[in-house]
């Protein structure tokens, strides 16, 4: 720790946290180093690529461009808090059964993304699909299997409710 560390209290997946940081620790390395949650990654670290988004106070936001320090009193969910509660576990088993996830690198920003997506509800167009995740970037898949199953999920949800 240098001369510049400042003590945060937050709330990461349902549970409290108190901890001394670095004022210039980004959110995501305080997620993976001191958390040891590591289901968000770190990619470009100029908050292009997506691979370290993690929801903050309900919006969805780039881990690596936020400080922890900004964090103080916040509510932060992982993809790890997000999975555990169920939330996503259809689109889970979407991108499984349509093998929308491959090296797995932008797996969980892509749910965090798909997901915020789908919580409006409805079925969206595939170019909304597409325009939802296009601050993630893959270099595996080619997008069409994660855009066909955003869509099923979607389709399914909303059968659900009819």
């Amino acid at each position: 720790m240098s001369g510049h560390d400042c003590d945060i209290t937050l709330t990461v997946n349902g549970e409290r946290v108190t901890e001394r940081v670095d004022a210039r620790q980004t959110l995501v390395d305080f997620l993976r180093d001191d958390l040891i949650l590591t289901g968000s990654h770190v990619g470009c670290e100029h908050g292009v690529c997506g691979a370290c988004t993690v929801r903050v106070d309900g919006v969805l936001v780039r881990g690596c461009l936020m400080l922890a320090a900004q964090c103080d009193g916040a509510h932060v969910e992982t993809i790890e808090g997000v999975s555990d509660l169920g939330e996503i576990a259809d689109l889970q088993a979407a991108f499984e059964k349509r093998n929308a996830l491959q090296c797995g690198f932008c797996t969980p920003g892509m749910l965090l993304t798909a997901q915020e997506l789908l919580a409006r509800g409805g079925v969206p167009s595939r170019e909304t699909i597409r325009e939802q995740i296009s601050g993630n970037y893959c270099r595996c898949t080619g997008y069409q299997a994660i855009v066909d199953a955003i869509e099923s999920v979607a389709q399914t949800r909303a059968g659900a409710k009819r």
